[in-house]
C-alpha cells in the first residue's frame, strides 16, 4: 500500500479521503475520549468517590463542548488534579484545538501547511483561507488576556472581601475566569452564582467574561482592527458579518433582558431590589448566550420565561465563538429572509450588500436540521424520563445550545438520557455545518437538468 499523507486511507480497491471537518470531529472526540479515561482515575477523584464511566463521559464531554451541564456536583466529586484537568478540557473546547495546535507550530518555527489551513478553517467556521493563522494567534492571545485579567480582579475579590485564604481564592479566581471566558459554565461554589446575586462586581467580570467569548473572535479582531485604525487617523469599515452578528447579538440580549424583566416582575423577582431585578433580568439574557451560570435558581422561573430561554439557548453565540446553538447569523438570515419574503423580494439585502443564496439556503437547513435534533430528543427523553415537557426541552436546548443552564433533572436521567444529552452537546460545540459535512462526499456536478416545474407550498 502507499502511503499519500494523513488525508488518505487507501487499499487497492478503494481510497477515502479524509477531509478537514473529519479531523476536526475526531480531535474532538479524541479529547473527550481522553477526559473521560483521566476523570475516571483515582487522582482525579476527591478520596472514597467514584464515578462511573457514563459519567465521567457526560462530564468530559461537557467540558470540551463548554456546555456545563453536570450529573456530579463538581466540587465534591473532583480532586484537585481532577479540577486541572476540567479546565484544560474546556479551555480547549472554547478556543478550538486548531487554536492551541497552531500556537504548537509557531513556537516550533514550523510553516502551517494547506492542509493545517483547512482544518483551521474547519475548526472556526470560516469561509476563506486568509489570515486564518493571525486569527488563530490573536484568539489565543485575546483569551489569555481576558482570563488572566479576570483570575486577578477575582482572586483579589475572594481574597480580600470574603476572607478566603489566597491559595484558594487564586484557585478559584483562575478556574472560573477560564469557565465564564470559554462559556464553559462550570462552578466550584455549588449553587453557580447564586451567592453572588448582590455582588455586582463578581456580576460584572463574569458578564465581560461571557461576552468576549460569546461575541465571537472575528468580531473582537475587527474592533481591535478599527481601535488601531482609529488611534492612525485611519477610516475603517466593518465588515457585513461583524455589523450583523454584533445588532442581532444586541437585540437578542435586550429582548431577553425585557422578557425576563417583565414576566418575573410579578413572581421570582418581587420583592427584589430594582438594581438586582435589572441585574438579574440582564445576566439570565446574557447567560442564554452560551455559559450557563445564574444568579438565582432557574427552576421558579415561570413557564413563559422558561420556554423564551429556550428561544434564546436553541439560538445561542455567534459563529466562530466559544459558543453554540444554530447562531446568531444563522438566525438573522432566516429573520431578514422572511421580512423579505412578506414584501415580495427573492433577494435579501442588508448593510447595503446582498446575501448569497447559497448562505441563506444554508441557514434554512442549519435551523431545520438543528429543530429536528431537538425536536427528537424531547421525544426521545419524554418517553424514557418522568419529567414535565418544560424540564424536558429545557435540558435538550441547553445541551444543544452548550449553555449548561438546567431545571435540575440532569443528574437524575437515566443513562440512555444522559448518551443522548452527551451526543446534542458533541453536536453543539461541532456545529450543524460540520455534521453535515461530516458525511458530505466530493461529488463532480451534474452535466445535465431535469425540466422544472413547481409545486405548491405552504396552502
Amino acid at each position: 500500500m502507499k502511503n499519500k499523507g494523513p488525508l488518505y486511507l487507501q487499499d487497492k480497491k478503494y481510497r477515502m479521503q479524509i477531509t478537514p471537518v473529519q479531523l476536526i470531529v475526531l480531535g474532538y472526540l479524541t479529547f473527550a475520549v481522553l477526559g473521560t479515561f483521566l476523570l475516571s482515575l483515582p487522582f482525579s477523584l476527591r478520596p472514597e468517590v467514584r464515578l462511573s464511566f457514563i459519567d465521567a463521559l457526560f462530564t468530559a464531554t461537557s467540558a470540551i463542548s463548554v456546555t456545563g451541564l453536570t450529573v456530579v456536583d463538581t466540587p465534591e466529586t473532583f480532586s484537585l488534579a481532577g479540577k486541572i484537568i476540567l479546565a484544560f478540557l474546556f479551555q480547549i473546547g472554547g478556543l478550538g484545538i486548531m487554536t492551541l495546535g497552531t500556537l504548537v507550530y509557531v513556537l516550533r518555527g514550523s510553516q502551517v501547511s494547506l492542509r493545517e489551513r483547512l482544518m483551521i478553517r474547519a475548526d472556526q467556521n470560516q469561509q476563506n483561507l486568509q489570515g486564518m493563522v493571525m486569527l488563530m494567534l490573536f484568539i489565543f492571545k485575546v483569551a489569555i488576556a481576558f482570563e488572566i485579567l479576570g483570575s486577578l480582579i477575582l482572586t483579589l475579590r475572594f481574597w480580600l472581601d470574603y476572607q478566603m485564604p489566597l491559595t484558594e481564592a487564586l484557585g478559584l479566581g483562575v478556574f472560573h475566569s477560564i469557565s465564564g471566558f470559554t462559556n464553559a459554565g462550570f462552578d466550584l461554589f455549588g449553587d453557580s452564582l447564586r451567592s453572588f446575586g448582590q455582588d455586582y462586581l463578581v456580576q460584572g467580570v463574569f458578564s465581560i467574561l461571557l461576552l468576549a467569548g460569546a461575541i465571537g473572535f472575528p468580531v473582537i479582531l475587527e474592533l481591535y482592527s478599527y481601535l488601531i485604525s482609529l488611534r492612525k487617523g485611519r477610516k475603517y469599515k466593518f465588515s457585513l458579518y461583524t455589523k450583523l452578528t454584533t445588532i442581532t447579538f444586541a437585540l437578542l440580549l435586550a429582548v431577553g433582558f425585557l422578557a425576563v424583566l417583565l414576566a418575573e416582575l410579578p413572581a421570582s423577582l418581587a420583592g427584589l431590589p430594582w438594581h438586582q431585578k435589572f441585574a438579574v433580568a440582564f445576566f439570565q439574557s446574557l447567560t442564554t448566550r452560551s455559559c450557563g451560570f445564574s444568579t438565582v435558581d432557574v427552576s421558579v422561573l415561570q413557564g413563559a420565561t422558561l420556554l423564551f430561554l429556550c428561544l434564546l439557548m436553541f439560538i445561542g453565540a455567534s459563529p466562530s465563538s466559544c459558543g453554540g446553538g444554530i447562531r446568531t447569523t444563522t438566525f438573522a438570515v432566516l429573520a431578514l429572509s422572511v421580512a423579505g419574503a412578506l414584501r415580495g423580494r427573492t433577494q435579501i439585502k442588508v448593510f447595503r450588500r446582498e446575501l448569497y443564496q447559497e448562505d441563506v439556503m444554508r441557514a434554512f437547513i442549519v435551523f431545520f436540521v438543528a429543530a429536528m435534533l431537538v425536536f427528537g430528543a424531547v421525544i426521545l427523553l419524554l418517553a424514557r424520563e418522568p419529567f414535565q415537557l418544560t424540564e424536558v426541552l429545557f435540558e435538550v436546548c441547553s445541551a444543544f445550545g452548550t449553555t449548561g443552564l438546567s431545571m435540575g433533572i440532569t443528574e437524575k436521567l437515566s443513562v440512555f438520557s444522559k448518551a443522548v444529552i452527551i451526543f446534542l452537546m458533541f453536536i453543539g460545540r461541532i456545529g450543524i455545518v460540520s455534521l453535515l459535512l461530516l458525511f458530505q462526499q466530493r461529488r463532480p456536478a451534474d452535466g445535465y437538468h431535469f425540466v422544472k416545474e413547481h409545486i405548491i407550498i405552504g396552502q
